[in-house]
């Protein structure tokens, strides 16, 4: 193929998904120049599967993109059509924002942004080969025979890699969305050594909201009050679209397992390991018989159009067989099928080829983001992305990476847990993988991150005086409700109008929001001097630290000896296979991987605790050598 130059970049970012994008913003808004590259226009931060932004630990994510100065938080609240929050049963560290999307409008915004940009360049193109040179990258080459050079390169392929697209015994080359595949990259991408893996996912049927019959379905409307993503937005007004629910039954189940083999997962055909928290209908009516029957959720995929998404059905049943059993479902007797449900495989990297920074250990300025890391989700796409983005620039300023440990960000754990566990199958956050939940919660990204995304030069000034505004009164109303006493008479009448046994003397409003029964809405009624216009960010952290400090503290501590493991750095050079009382399996994990601390080799596969006491043992051995 005749190849000719092009235009020259600091930074080259390959496809335009969630990842994508947030790694071509960041480097663009710190400073570089950049292109961002897709192989069609209109999969910019498409939404192939579910039409929704947040849930179950993935709101952490989104909360901490936007506090570092990401798009996701900003783009979802232009883009939303329904907003809840889950969890509020449970404890704070567990309550998760979920947004339905308008999935067009959310793709048209970001497009929008993108293009905005400065120092970006939004391009439609395939990239078919990674140019290296003595193990470093040096731009990419385009199927017009395109090349563009460039300093480092941002790998956010998704699942474009090698697609193949499966649906009952038809397997196909496709891209997710009827997009075209990218096979010529996976070859290239495997000739440099790459490492790659098959994983698989999947997608359900839409069909046509006006073939439902709502009335044999159960309403799920949105939250009274809209709670943003962003921080930058303090309140949001819209109206808001319902999603519905309905069960699957025995003669679902039935029609499911009489056609099993003729499913493309259970038929032989599909290779690829699928997410293992996100199982296909097939899945589960074959693992989980006893289950009378499985949730159903309709939630309409924009505003815009008459399609719906069938949560929780996904499968690789062939076309005749999907209408049938979705027939038997309450609600959808007549339900008319537009897109068909499907699996995809598709290649992606194994994620121990990368280190902390998301740089590949062995081709300097090549980055990896998102789902060709072997995640799943928007959410964690688009947070690698963000980290990859960051990092890429630091790596061509000569700075040090950029890292979020355990401790700072579900970012940290979700690096974390890739780069170090390895895994089996597609990678999803969950806030139990979390180990310090209580104190990375979704509503203190912020106070978490803020002032280091100023720091790095992406979060901007006007983020930054709000956040240093809502700091500030937060600690000043704190300050307020612990030294502010309420009288015991009129502390007893308050707790007795709540249903609570009267006080035995006076307490401080803080000591009074501490008990269960009392909310920060409740304490205004001994709360005469409460100061006006606090917003709902301020109020929900106030509550939030009253209510829980003592649990904070604890977890305060543990991080603090969490601490003390990471910050025990080991030696580059560190001659693994000579320390005495490691095992083989250690010494070879550890000599592989090359950990950057004692905490960091804690966490590795085949690393055990005596094989980190032994590490302990040696390294003070070492130090005391030195100070001899």
């Amino acid at each position: 193929m005749e190849t000719f130059e092009m235009d020259r970049y600091d930074i080259v970012v390959v496809g335009a998904g969630h990842a994508g994008c947030e790694a071509a913003l960041a480097s663009a808004r710190m400073g570089r120049r950049t292109l961002l590259l897709s192989m069609n226009l209109e999969a910019v931060a498409m939404m192939p599967c579910n039409p929704s932004i947040g849930g179950s630990g993935k709101s952490h994510l989104v909360r901490e993109i936007d506090a570092l100065g990401g798009e996701m938080g900003l783009n979802i609240d232009k883009a939303f059509i329904q907003s809840r929050m889950l969890n509020t049963a449970k404890g704070p560290a567990v309550h998760s924002l979920r947004a339905q999307a308008d999935k067009t409008l959310y793709h048209q915004e970001m497009k929008k942004t993108l293009e905005k940009q400065e120092r970006l360049d939004l391009k439609q193109g395939e990239a078919v080969e990674l140019l290296v040179e003595e193990g470093a990258v040096c731009g990419v080459v385009m199927r017009t025979g395109a090349v563009y050079r460039s300093r480092a390169v941002i790998l956010a392929t998704g699942t474009f890699l090698r697609g193949t697209v499966f649906m009952g015994q038809s397997a196909y080359s496709s891209g997710p969305n009827g997009m075209a595949p990218s096979v010529a990259l996976a070859d290239n991408l495997k000739a440099h050594g790459l490492k790659l893996r098959r994983f698989k996912t999947g997608t359900p049927a839409r069909a046509l909201g006006s073939s439902l019959d709502r009335n044999k379905m159960t309403e799920q409307p949105g939250d009274p009050e809209i709670v943003p993503f962003s921080f930058m937005n303090e309140e949001l007004q819209r109206e808001q679209v319902s999603c519905w629910l309905t069960y699957t039954n025995q003669r679902t189940h039935q029609v499911i397992l009489e056609n099993l083999e003729r499913s493309a997962l259970y038929g032989g055909l599909i290779k690829g390991i699928g997410p293992r928290y996100c199982p296909s209908i097939e899945d589960k009516v074959y693992r989980f018989a006893d289950k009378e029957r499985h949730q159903l959720f309709v939630e309409p995929e924009g505003l815009s159009t008459d399609e719906v998404y069938l949560q929780g059905m996904a499968n690789s049943l062939p076309e005749d067989v999907q209408r049938k059993f979705y027939r038997t479902i309450p609600g959808l007797e007549q339900l008319r099928i537009v897109r068909s449900a499907y699996a995809i495989e598709y290649d992606c990297i194994d994620p121990l080829e990368l280190q902390v920074d998301l740089q590949h250990r062995r081709i300097e300025g090549l980055f990896c983001a998102g789902q060709f890391n072997g995640s799943s989700g928007y959410e964690e796409a688009a947070a690698q992305g963000l980290m990859a983005g960051i990092n890429a620039v630091r790596k061509l300023e000569g700075k040090e990476p950029f890292v979020l440990d355990r401790s700072q960000a579900y970012i940290g754990v979700l690096i974390d847990d890739l780069i170090t566990k390895g895994i089996t199958e597609p990678y999803r956050i969950m806030t139990s993988r979390a180990e310090y939940r209580l104190a990375l919660r979704q509503d203190n990204a912020d106070l978490r991150l803020t002032e280091k995304g100023y720091e790095l030069g992406l979060a901007t000034r006007e983020r930054y005086e709000r956040f240093l505004e809502t700091r500030a009164a937060m600690e000043q109303e704190q300050k307020r409700l612990e030294t502010t006493f309420v009288p015991p008479e009129a502390a007893s009448a308050f707790l007795m109008s709540l249903g609570c046994e009267p006080a035995k003397a006076g307490a401080s409003l803080a000591a009074l929001l501490k008990r269960p029964e009392v909310t920060y809405e409740k304490l205004a009624a001994v709360d005469p001097e409460r100061p006006p216009g606090l917003s709902r960010h301020v109020i929900e952290k106030v509550e939030i630290h009253v209510k829980y400090e003592g649990y904070i503290q604890k977890q305060l501590q543990q991080i603090e000896r969490f601490k003390k493991l990471e910050d025990r750095k080991l030696p580059e050079d560190l001659a693994y296979e000579e320390i005495e009382g490691l095992r083989i399996e250690a010494r070879q994990k550890l000599s592989q991987f090359r950990p950057l601390s004692l905490g960091q080799a804690s966490r590795l596969s085949g690393v055990s605790p005596a094989d980190v006491n032994v590490l302990l043992i040696y390294l003070e051995k070492q130090r005391r050598l030195r100070k001899g």
